[in-house]
């Protein structure tokens, strides 16, 4: 079978799981401190990954923050944030967005075959488009990011990612962090949808490390016997 990068799943959630608010306006389930610990992780990764409803309703930048993190990039040879990752059924992402205009890294697009010539056509001036096939698949896309040379693959989200690449069983690794307090209301969105988790009560994941980060709880699992406790 062929290989695929080692894969840590980074999210914030509620106490009732919930990634956001069901409101237009973001909901922040973290804070400073671990905001940098965040950003320590992206900076040890060869790849973000997160999918295309992310980077419509987040707009987020995928960068490593911290000059000194990115400083000791460089001296490795590397770009100072990781390459940048999404996947998309139909390609209609706005080429203005953040995720395309920030930062010097690649930015990869895996997109099905229906939707890659509108996806070339949208964005093939700010970003590489891969043909995935009929169906994206986390398992093709995960060895095709390994033949490209990633080896440490860090993806921040959001649930139909997560969900994804967990009932596939390609994650190594999870960190989850609790925000103290509730959502309360079933439009917004989980941490995960619906389906066949091989992490069940008869076969539970393995937690190596709870750690208070001010008023935010981390729940760091290992899910793979690939997990690499560098702690």
């Amino acid at each position: 079978m062929p290989d695929r990068p080692y894969t840590l799943l980074s999210c914030g959630m509620s106490l009732d799981g919930y990634l956001d608010s069901a409101s237009d306006q973001r909901l922040i389930l973290s804070n400073d401190a671990d905001l940098d610990r965040v950003d320590a992780v992206r900076a040890e990764s060869d790849a973000i990954m997160v999918g295309a409803a992310t980077v419509r309703n987040d707009n987020p930048r995928l960068l490593v923050r911290d000059q000194e993190r990115r400083d000791e990039r460089v001296s490795r040879g590397l770009k100072p944030s990781p390459l940048k990752v999404t996947v998309t059924c139909a390609g209609r992402l706005d080429p203005r967005g953040r995720f395309f205009t920030t930062g010097e890294s690649e930015k990869l697009v895996y997109c099905t075959s229906g939707g890659a010539p509108e996806a070339r056509s949208r964005l093939g001036a700010v970003a590489t488009v891969v043909d995935g096939g009929p169906r994206v698949t986390m398992r093709r896309m995960s060895e095709d990011l390994h033949e490209r040379g990633v080896r440490r693959l860090m993806v921040e989200g959001g649930g139909t990612i997560h969900t994804q690449f967990l009932t596939e069983d390609l994650a190594d690794e999870l960190h989850l962090v609790v925000a103290p307090f509730f959502v309360g209301d079933s439009r917004a969105r989980r941490f995960v949808d619906d389906g066949p988790f091989p992490f069940r009560s008869d076969r539970p994941a393995r937690l190596v490390d709870v750690r208070r980060i001010g008023e935010v709880v981390l729940l760091r699992y290992a899910l793979s016997s690939r997990f690499e406790d560098a702690s």
